[in-house]
């Protein structure tokens, strides 16, 4: 046998990773015999602080776990209290949550594939450097990010971490001439968001079929981002509250984030599993952006999740055009909410993936016992699956600084909110 050299290295900060974690290769005879890909952030404990909170405060409060996806926890804790409470929202605060989580969608899925995922696949080491190329296209990404924040702003008060969400439905309707300024600016950007969904099919993305398992939300009539089933591409079909029958967390040694199984084996969840499992409920005119392209769905490639992160910007700008065209305010912008005890779940599509919550409540409203499990989480087994199968298939007879530009493309790819759950990727290679 051959003898097996070991090696460290360490690699300097890296700034299109959110979070902090590490990866430990070790590798014999040409095999990966052990992979660990490790988030070391300290504990946030988020789910002990909600305990004894009222329940209007947690929407805000949950808010705070991610300054990139804000909504996602907002609205998954707002339906867990509305199911808990029995609330009906009214069709009116319903388009409304479609509307600001199109505005989320918009400015997270830009932000990663122009700032953090494009220059991976062109060879540049920052948006920066790719900005002197690809002037237009960062440009564009850049406009794109902005109208999303826009949305956000002014559905939720401010982009960053809104404040005008509550159970029940929003504190305040949005005025009539804000939401008309942004139909407006949608419908200038429409054709860029077309524009992008092609760019980004044609960009040079290696071929790296892989079998495995995509979860996602299901509802018969929309593309989803608040309710539905939870579906899988093995034919799981299940209510929200079963989560835990068929899903399961576990801790690992090498990582303070959990790791979630379904039934017992790795699953994706994000943009690729979405457009895998319902790419027959996007419109036929975002689909037919892809012909010509070597990208088509359902997909095993895990490279084209940025295609899926560009059709599912597409889709935003549409859906966003649709519900302010029907906009009209109201005096009455929320229901009234009586508390009482009792249990409720609340799952929404953050752009990252499905997001899971589960609240218990005392009589007065406050919360007895919290949990929350974000998608980064559940795809940290499916990123340890794929790191040990693209960097075989890269070879790992190449160096370590080429193993490790493969392996933060890989995981960028997945575009992790490691804090939620890398600015920092360390690599040891064992040899």
């Amino acid at each position: 046998m051959q003898e097996q050299r070991k090696v460290s290295v360490r690699v300097p900060v890296l700034t299109r990773v959110e979070g902090e974690g590490a990866l430990e290769l070790d590798i014999d005879n040409g095999v990966i015999t052990n992979l660990k890909f490790s988030i070391f952030e300290p504990p946030r404990l988020f789910e002990k602080l909600l305990e004894g909170r009222d329940f209007q405060e947690v929407p805000d409060i949950t808010a705070r776990i991610c300054g990139i996806c804000p909504v996602a926890y907002q609205m998954s804790a707002v339906h867990a209290a509305e199911m808990a409470f029995g609330v009906q929202i009214s069709p009116w605060t319903r388009a409304l949550r479609r509307l600001l989580y199109c505005g989320e969608w918009i400015q997270s899925h830009a932000l990663h594939i122009h700032l953090l995922a494009a220059p991976d696949f062109l060879g540049f080491e920052s948006a920066l450097t790719m900005a002197k190329k690809f002037p237009r296209v960062v440009k564009r990404g850049l406009k794109l990010q902005s109208i999303g924040n826009r949305i956000m702003r002014v559905l939720g008060g401010r982009s960053v971490h809104p404040v005008n969400a509550c159970a029940g439905g929003f504190y305040a309707a949005p005025p009539l001439d804000d939401m008309r300024a942004l139909q407006a600016e949608l419908l200038a950007a429409q054709e860029d968001a077309y524009e992008l969904v092609r760019w980004v099919a044609s960009l040079p993305m290696p071929a790296d079929e892989q079998r495995f398992t995509s979860v996602a939300l299901s509802h018969p009539d929309e593309y989803p981002f608040n309710t539905g089933r939870l579906i899988s591409s093995d034919g799981l079909d299940i209510g929200i509250e079963e989560y835990d029958v068929h899903f399961r967390e576990c801790q690992m040694a090498h990582s303070t984030a959990l790791h979630a199984l379904l039934h017992g084996k790795p699953y994706l969840v994000g943009p690729l599993a979405r457009v895998n499992l319902l790419h027959e409920q996007l419109p036929v005119h975002l689909l037919a952006l892809l012909e010509g392209s070597d990208v088509q769905f359902p997909s095993r490639n895990m490279f084209h999740s940025m295609a899926a992160r560009a059709l599912e910007i597409a889709y935003s700008v549409d859906e966003a055009i649709r519900i302010l065209e029907a906009y009209t305010p109201t005096d009455q912008p929320h229901v009234a909410v009586t508390p009482r005890a009792g249990t409720g779940f609340g799952c929404t599509e953050a752009p990252r993936g499905m997001l899971w919550h589960h609240y218990d409540f005392n009589a007065d409203g406050t919360v007895k016992t919290a949990r929350i499990v974000p998608p980064t989480s559940q795809n940290q087994a499916r990123i340890e699956l794929d790191l040990y199968n693209s960097l075989h298939a890269f070879g790992l007879e190449h160096d370590d600084d080429a193993l490790r530009l493969r392996a933060e493309q890989v995981i960028r790819n997945y575009d992790p909110c490691i804090s939620c759950a890398t600015h920092f990727l360390r690599l040891k290679v064992n040899r």
